[in-house]
């Protein structure tokens, strides 16, 4: 066949360098420029091809034996995930993948703490890659997004404490979740009381709210949130009183004011 005529074969689907033997240089440039995996298939690489063919895909760099450095960082400037391709790569390599994904962090062994905060100031979600995070950069991916308390297996307390305040749905997340666990963590954001409201009885859940409100320090959030939880409630048996009777029975001068304010915005 003639050479022109296999080359327009290549043009049209390069998979077809795979059933010619021998192919001309032409023909292997043609088939790489179509599409970079075909070296794959082509023997006796040059230089010149294993540049294209990172060019045409950088995923092609999977089928080069000894790619330069020039070409590892070629490629993954391109697409991050080629570093699964890169036998132990550098920490300069693994920063240049979480400049586009903070997934990149699962490529490097024992990453650094620097590279660890890198991938999840990218993606918060990276925290899932990282191997026994320290409690700093549990607090940092928390504070980045609460939902990372999902794919930390280790959460100190401190960090749990953390991701309740920021939003009470956390709890669904927390592991070896028991009953003193479900008080602080009460204390700590009223709200949770939509996730234990048949746990207690009414005298645990009202001494919870007792020591809580009647700090001067109490949080502003927390006597509002009190105040407009629906699951605070006399019908469902976990407080004996109006809430804002108990407030004034129970709360400090911070507690009532705060209150005040609350219901005549509701009004």
């Amino acid at each position: 066949m003639k050479e022109d005529k296999v080359l327009d074969m290549i043009k049209t689907n390069p998979i077809v360098i795979k059933n010619i033997e021998n192919p001309s240089d032409e023909m292997k440039l043609m088939a790489i420029k179509k599409d970079g995996i075909m070296i794959r298939h082509i023997k006796n690489l040059t230089s010149e091809m294993e540049d294209l063919a990172i060019e045409s895909n950088p995923r092609a760099i999977e089928f080069i034996k000894e790619p330069t450095y020039n070409m590892k960082k070629y490629v993954v400037s391109k697409l991050w995930n080629t570093l699964e391709f890169i036998k132990d790569p550098s920490e300069e390599l693994i920063i240049i993948g979480m400049n586009q994904k903070g997934y990149a962090i699962k490529y490097a062994k024992n990453p650094s703490e620097k590279l660890q905060k890198i991938a999840i100031e990218k993606d918060y979600d990276s925290i899932k890659y990282i191997e026994n995070p320290s409690e700093e950069i549990q607090f940092l991916a928390i504070r980045i997004n609460y939902v990372a308390l999902r794919y930390i297996n280790n959460a100190t307390l401190d960090v749990e404490l953390l991701a309740i305040r920021e939003n009470e749905s956390t709890i669904k997340f927390i592991e070896n979740l028991d009953d003193n666990k479900k008080i602080l963590f009460l204390k700590s954001n009223a709200l949770v009381m939509k996730y234990i409201i048949n746990d207690f009885s009414r005298d645990i859940i009202e001494r919870a709210f007792k020591e809580v409100l009647s700090k001067e320090s109490v949080p502003e959030k927390y006597v509002r949130d009190f105040i407009n939880c629906d699951s605070i409630n006399e019908k469902y048996g976990n407080i004996s009183m109006d809430k804002i009777v108990f407030i004034y029975k129970y709360g400090s001068k911070t507690c009532k004011k705060i209150a005040v304010d609350e219901k005549l915005n509701m009004m």
